[in-house]
């Protein structure tokens, strides 16, 4: 069974329709018991690090998302909910986020004709061995929605870059933690591939 976190600040229910196509059992519930209990979890979100921190410490999940962390069982970040695993984020200052990891979340920098957010399609590089982002091929497209992206204190935890202007870390990996900015719910065949990869953990 997985468990897609419901704090209140999420894109559940895509996330929820691609594990169904893909006939992975999951329940979307804000229950810290039954997310403690579930063999693998999902952190999604969409919006502000602030207001999301602020669901997650109002449903009472902020040490309940830390347990998972230290349990050893799977646990998968898309988008926000990558941001809220690091420490804090220039989205809002004076915000802690959960500090699974340690780094911030910094703005991408604006240069003429950039458009901000980064928005759409865009090719990833994998750079270290990883276990979701196996099998993928060797250029792989995925789907973008973002403003903000990882500046890791540990750079051995990051998986995967893109290209926007610069070059922009978009996936992190340690133990059985896993995180990625963009959306594999949103990201056709490669993010089938991506939660296929995470499912058989």
């Amino acid at each position: 069974m997985i468990a897609i976190i419901d704090y209140g600040a999420g894109n559940l229910h895509s996330v929820k329709n691609a594990l169904d196509f893909l006939n992975a059992e999951s329940i979307v519930t804000g229950d810290s018991e039954t997310i403690l209990n579930a063999d693998k979890v999902i952190l999604p979100g969409v919006g502000a690090f602030g207001d999301a921190m602020k669901c997650l410490e109002k449903s009472g999940l902020v040490e309940t998302v830390k347990a998972v962390a230290k349990s050893g069982k799977p646990l998968l970040g898309i988008c926000l909910g990558l941001h809220l695993m690091f420490e804090e984020s220039d989205e809002t200052p004076g915000v802690k986020g959960l500090g699974i990891f340690k780094g911030k979340i910094v703005k991408i920098p604006e240069k003429d004709g950039l458009k901000i957010p980064h928005m759409g399609w865009n090719s990833i590089t994998v750079n270290k061995n990883s276990r979701i982002l196996k099998n993928i091929g060797s250029e792989p497209y995925v789907y973008f929605v973002h403003s903000y992206y990882v500046n890791a204190e540990d750079e051995s935890i990051i998986s995967a870059y893109t290209e926007y202007g610069q070059k922009l870390d978009i996936a992190v990996e340690k133990d059985n933690v896993f995180a990625t900015q963009f959306h594999p719910e949103k990201s056709g065949e490669t993010g089938m591939a991506i939660l296929k990869n995470f499912i058989a953990l």
